[in-house]
């Protein structure tokens, strides 16, 4: 699925808009513990690396999509920016790129592509084999609470407009019985006045909650775990709040 959007991602994401509102929450937690070297996991197309690398960290970015890794060194070559990026999944992190890191990141609702409680531990243990001892790790996840009490099936669509070329992005959940959710991602492209392509892909996700999520990363030996409720930093209302934000430490 990603290697496909991977040409597209960068008209899916606002990402002045986006950076402008989670930098400054990364970049307090990175300095509350002197950070310089930070592990962008599901990195995607490296804007988040990109962005901390412009403010003088040492950053690794790694997906499991070469597609999504190819867009991205595309990216820091057209930013003049220097960021190593890597093919390289949750699990095979620590073998592919290393450890020693300050901090890894894990954003953009990647987590719950595992399917499974033993490559949810698998990936943690991974992501605490990269870190030093009481390094960083920060997982950005859609409140899955939420989505979950409400049925909560459509977000919100997305558009781009280049020229007069236009962009149409629809995103939906199907719930399915194994406890599962299928997301859709519907992509529509016209031309001016012209007909309308279409585009649909699929990849299925496990709805994590917060005390799923909190619970394993305790049975991992992560330390000092924290919930916030959006990348700004307020309070965590799984009722309410868009995202479940988890810092925690590495007490490996």
């Amino acid at each position: 699925m990603y290697d496909d959007f991977s040409s597209d991602y960068d008209r899916f994401v606002d990402w002045s808009g986006r950076l402008a509102v989670e930098l400054p929450f990364i970049e307090r937690e990175l300095r509350a513990l002197g950070a310089r070297r930070v592990l962008d996991a599901a990195c995607g197309t490296g804007m988040h690396a990109l962005a901390l690398a412009r403010r003088g960290y040492v950053v690794v970015g790694a997906d499991l999509s070469a597609g999504m890794i190819e867009q991205a060194q595309a990216n820091a070559v057209a930013a003049s920016v220097d960021v190593r990026f890597e093919v390289a999944g949750f699990g095979e992190l620590n073998a592919r790129i290393g450890s020693d890191f300050d901090a890894v990141l894990c954003l953009g609702n990647s987590l719950p592509h595992l399917l499974t409680p033993d490559d949810q531990a698998s990936a943690l243990a991974d992501f605490a084999a990269c870190l030093h001892p009481a390094g960083l790790l920060l997982i950005q996840n859609r409140n899955f609470d939420a989505v979950l009490a409400r049925r909560e099936r459509w977000m919100e669509p997305q558009n781009h407009r280049e020229g007069e070329v236009e962009w149409l992005f629809l995103r939906f959940y199907d719930f399915e019985p194994n406890g599962t959710l299928t997301f859709n991602l519907v992509t529509l492209r016209r031309e001016g006045a012209g007909a309308w392509s279409q585009r649909v892909a699929a990849t299925p996700l496990w709805p994590m909650r917060q005390g799923e999520l909190t619970a394993t990363m305790d049975a991992a030996g992560y330390g000092e775990i924290a919930c916030w409720g959006d990348m700004q930093g307020a309070s965590f209302d799984p009722q309410a709040s868009p995202n479940l934000v988890v810092t925690a430490r590495n007490s490996s």
